[in-house]
Order: structure tokens, then sequence, then C-alpha cells
């Protein structure tokens, strides 16, 4: 499939954007950095709200932008998610989904019905904004994006303005248009826990450049990346459940060079999940540990030991297997245990988050 190539340079007083990438046409794609990096301006910029002088779009051999081209934001085939659903309050739930898609000319793509459907809001046609929850408004307002029948689908931070409870309602719809959904979705956010489970490509910003960008799990497996994700380093893995031991209540998921014991979430076995292990829940041995309190525990192999963000610290990949993961050691415990790239080492992992 035909990569979007996108290539902008921005000048504003104070801020510059300086973009130059090829992003993949299908999944989930992720801006993400610190708020003032540029994704927003950069996920506008793609939908035409920013006129970037210099710049070059193009999608599915469509050029949107380029030095003699400029394709307004109405004739661009997107869906565009705020931060704040921003609905017409004098129309009901269906009213606002239809305003939308009588303005739109393109073709049935995703029907109105499967959007409603994808988003659990059927139960809410009737109701007006004023009476929904603030997550039942952005679901609204996602669906309002898809009704259009877009080949893209833009989102900016479209959590950002929900408190916890909210953001986890809504989280499994997000799930489902990832699963479902044939289209490319641009997805920005500075939240770890969101890109961690929705996304399949990352691009990290900071000051308005990429600084790293590539599928997820490899990306997130760099020590080099100049943008950190503090206490929230460590790793993607895609997984299958394999086992489900109830006598315990744990569920084993198999990976790309192992398996992993965690809680069971009543999940049914073949069922494809997404793992996420965090640096500071993996520690090192150079010696089979033998009966231990933590029960995922596997030789692997030291790739890379580089600085962490705190300077008593290291940061080291390990590689078990096709698969990567980081773990979080003082210096002192790197220096007394002498472990360098290339020594075989017993990985042991004290947590794993299972994400449906």
């Amino acid at each position: 499939m035909t990569p979007i190539e996108v290539r902008f340079k921005l000048d504003w007083p104070g801020f510059a954007l300086d973009v130059d990438l090829s992003l993949p046409a299908s999944g989930v794609t992720a801006l993400f950095g610190h708020s003032g990096s540029g994704k927003t301006t950069l996920l506008r910029c793609i939908a035409g709200l920013e006129r970037a002088g210099r710049g070059r779009l193009v999608f599915r051999g469509q050029t949107w932008q380029d030095e003699k081209t400029w394709l307004p934001t109405h004739r661009r085939p997107l869906g565009y998610v705020f931060q704040e659903a921003s609905l017409f309050p004098h129309l009901s739930v269906l009213g606002n989904l239809n305003f939308g898609r009588k303005r739109t000319s393109t073709a049935g793509r995703i029907a109105l019905d499967q959007a409603v459907e994808l988003l659990g809001i059927g139960h809410l046609l009737e109701r007006k904004p004023d009476s929904l929850s603030g997550g039942e408004r952005q679901r609204v307002g996602i669906a309002r994006a898809l009704a259009v029948s877009p080949e893209i689908l833009l989102m900016d931070e479209p959590l950002a303005a929900l408190d916890l409870k909210r953001k986890r309602e809504i989280l499994p719809y997000l799930e489902r248009l990832h699963d479902e959904l044939d289209i490319p979705v641009i997805y920005v956010s500075h939240a770890p826990d969101e890109v961690a489970r929705l996304a399949d490509h990352i691009v990290a910003m900071e000051g308005g450049r990429v600084v790293a960008h590539g599928p997820i799990g490899e990306t997130l497996a760099r020590v080099d990346l100049p943008i950190r994700l503090g206490e929230d380093a460590g790793v993607v893995l895609d997984a299958t459940i394999s086992a489900i031991d109830p006598t315990w209540n744990l569920a084993r998921v198999d990976f790309a060079g192992g398996s992993l014991w965690t809680r069971d979430r009543e999940l049914p076995i073949g069922k494809k999940v997404r793992v996420r292990v965090l640096a500071r829940d993996v520690s090192l041995a150079l010696d089979d540990p033998g009966r231990s309190s933590i029960q995922n525990v596997h030789p692997a192999i030291i790739e890379t030991i580089a600085p962490d963000d705190h300077p008593a610290n290291h940061l080291v990949r390990v590689r078990l297997g096709d698969s990567r993961l980081l773990a979080r050691l003082t210096r002192r415990s790197a220096d007394q245990l002498g472990i360098a790239a290339g020594q075989p080492v017993y990985i042991q992992i004290k947590s794993v988050a299972l994400m449906e």
C-alpha cells in the first residue's frame, strides 16, 4: 500500500515545524510528544487547517498539497476528531450525525449504522448533547467524523478532556475502530498508555521535529530515543492467549520469543492481545534464580546499555527470541553485576499489563 507522504516546513515566532515522513496507509499512527512538540500543528497541516508555506502531502497517490496544488479541507476525504466534541446543542445526536453526512459527496464507505454500532451510541440517537456525559459526547463526535465516510481519520487528543473513568469507558471503542475499520488513523497523544494500547506505528516529536518513528514494538524498545517516557518506559508485545489456569486465575500469553503469565481477563484461548512490559518491572540476574515469587523468568541476551533519564540509572535492552524488552537498573547494580552487551542473563518480569 502506497505510504502517505508528509513534508512540511512552517515558521512561526518562537516555533518551527520541519517534518519529512512516510506514514503507513493503514493501522493507527500515533503522533507522540510533550505539549508544544508540534503534534497538533502537524495534524492540522495534514487536514489543511494550517497552510504550511513549504509543504507536500500525497495521500493514496493523490496530491493534496505541493508547490502548485492546494486542496482545501472540505475537499480532503478525511474525518477530524477534536479534543472537545463541539456538537450542535439544538440538534439531537442523530441530527448531529446527519448534518455532516449531508455535506459530503463521498460514497458510503462507512455506513451510518456501522458508525453508530461501532461507537455504541444507538440508544443515544434521540437525545440532545446537553444530556450526554463527556465520554458519550466524544463517542458521538467520533461517530460524526466517521459519518462523512472518510478515507483517513485524524484524532487530536480525543481523550484529553476526559477524566480517568471516561477514558476507560471510551478506550474499548477506539480499539474497535482499530480492529474493524480499514482506514488509516493518525492519533495525537501525549499519554503513553493510550499510545501503547492503540498505536501500530509511532512518530515521536520534539521541538517541531521528528526524533524517532517506526513500528511501535521496535521504536519503544530503543534506548537512544531523545524523547523518553520516564517511568513509563517499556515495550509493547503482540501476543496470543494460549492457556488458562483456572486454579490461580492466570492466563498465559505467547509472543515471538517466549510466553508470560498474567491475570486472567476471561479472554478466550486464541485471542490476539497486546501486552505491555514496563522497564521498571524487569530485573536481571546472572544465574537462574530458581524458586522465586516471580513467575515470569526467562534466559535472554543483553543487547545495549544506555544512560536513563536519572543519572543513577541505566536502561538495558535485552533480546528474548525475536522480541526486545527494557530493564531499568541502578548504575550501582549494573557495576556490581558486571553486565555488558552480548552477555547472557536471566530476566525477571514482575508485572505484565494485558491490553485487549
